[in-house]
C-alpha cells in the first residue's frame, strides 16, 4: 500500500485507518516537536500530488480487506499538511459513500482561511486542528510556519471554520515544556480557543521523536496548570499501546517501513508486532530493515525509534 497504512493504535481515534494523500514531508509548518522531522522546504502550494482515483482504489481494496470491527476511524493524516492535497474534498465524500465508518481529518488548521477548504472539510464526521499558542511570538517559535501565515489569519480561519462546520471540532494543543506551558502562554490559549467554541480540547505530548532534540514534555506541574487553565473542556491524552496492522505488503520489513514513514515507532513497539513470528523470519525481516537505506535510528527521551532514512532531526 503506497497510501493507505494500519490501522494503528490512535490515542484519540483507537483504530485508525490512515489515509496520507500528500508525499514526506510537504507542509506549511515545522513545528519544533513534530515526529516527522523538519519541514524543508516549507510548502504551501495545493495541488494533487498523487491522483485521488489511486489513493481511493487503496481504500477500497484495504477496506475489502478488513472486518469493519477491526477499524474505528477512517483518519486523513498527511506525511505533513493533508488539506494542501487539492482532492482532499473529493476523497472524504467518495470515503463516506464507501463506508458507515466515520471520517476524521487531522490538519494544522492554516488553510481554513480559504472558503473552498472549509467547504472540502465540511463532509468529515470529526475535525482535529491544531493550536499551540494563543499569542504569534508562541506561535512563530514552536510551529515555525512560512512567513505570510500569520497567527491571526490562522485563528481567523479557525473561526471561521467553527461557524460553518456541523461535525465535531477537537483542536489539539501539543505541550513543550518552556514553550507553551506556562500560565501566561495558556492564558493566551485558552482566549483563542473560546473564540473557536470546541467541542473538546485535547492536550496532547510529544512523545514520539521530536524534531529538535531539546524538545521536551511539560512535567506533572505543567499538565496540572494545563487542565486549571484550558478548563474541563480539556483532556490529556496519554499515550496507547495497541497492534499495528502489518497486512497490504509482500515482507514484513515494507510493512514496518509503510507504518514508520508516518508514525515512528519505539524499539520495543518494533519487537513486540514481530513477536508473533518466528525468530529466524524476524532477524530476516530486521536485517533487511537496516541494510534497506530506507530506516533510521533516532534517541529520544532515552529511547531507540525507528523512522523513514528521508525525515531529518536535529542531532
Amino acid at each position: 500500500m503506497k497510501y493507505v497504512f494500519g490501522p494503528v493504535p490512535s490515542r484519540r481515534l483507537n483504530k485508525s485507518l490512515g489515509i496520507d494523500t500528500i508525499p514526506l514531508k510537504t507542509c506549511n509548518w515545522n513545528c519544533v516537536y513534530c515526529q516527522l522531522g523538519r519541514t524543508r522546504p516549507l510548502v504551501d502550494d495545493r495541488k494533487d500530488y498523487f491522483p485521488p482515483e489511486e489513493i481511493l482504489a487503496e481504500i477500497r481494496q484495504i477496506l475489502a480487506f478488513h472486518d469493519p470491527s477491526e477499524i474505528d476511524w477512517i483518519t486523513f493524516v498527511g506525511s505533513g499538511e493533508p488539506t494542501l492535497h487539492a482532492s482532499i474534498g473529493w476523497l472524504i465524500r467518495q470515503v463516506k459513500a464507501l463506508t458507515q465508518l466515520p471520517v476524521a481529518v487531522i490538519t494544522n488548521g492554516s488553510l481554513f482561511y480559504r472558503p473552498e477548504v472549509r467547504q472540502e472539510l465540511a463532509a468529515a464526521d470529526v475535525v482535529l486542528p491544531t493550536l499551540d499558542a494563543g499569542s504569534a511570538k508562541v506561535y512563530r517559535r514552536i510551529n515555525r510556519p512560512r512567513p505570510e501565515i500569520t497567527f491571526r489569519r490562522l485563528l481567523d480561519g479557525l473561526t471561521a471554520f467553527r461557524q460553518e462546520y456541523r461535525g465535531r471540532l477537537w483542536p489539539e494543543v501539543m505541550l513543550v515544556q518552556g514553550l507553551n506551558d506556562t500560565e501566561e502562554a495558556l492564558r493566551d490559549i485558552a482566549a483563542a480557543l473560546q473564540a473557536i467554541h470546541p467541542d473538546a480540547v485535547h492536550i496532547n505530548l510529544p512523545v514520539r521523536p521530536p524534531a529538535e532534540k531539546w524538545v521536551q514534555p511539560p512535567d506533572e506541574e505543567g499538565l496540572m496548570r494545563a487542565t486549571a487553565v484550558l478548563g474541563e473542556i480539556a483532556q490529556v491524552i496519554r499515550p496507547v499501546e495497541g497492534n499495528f496492522s502489518l497486512s497490504g505488503h509482500e515482507t514484513l520489513a515494507e510493512s514496518i517501513i509503510n507504518i514508520i514513514s508516518r508514525h515512528p515507532m519505539r524499539q520495543e513497539e518494533i519487537e513486540r508486532i514481530l513477536a508473533r513470528w518466528s525468530p529466524k523470519e524476524v532477524d530476516r525481516e530486521l536485517d533487511e530493515l537496516a541494510t534497506s537505506g530506507r530506516v533510521q535510528v533516532v534517541q529520544r527521551y532515552g529511547t531507540r525509534f525507528w523512522t523513514a532514512a528521508s525525515q531529518r532531526y536535529s542531532d
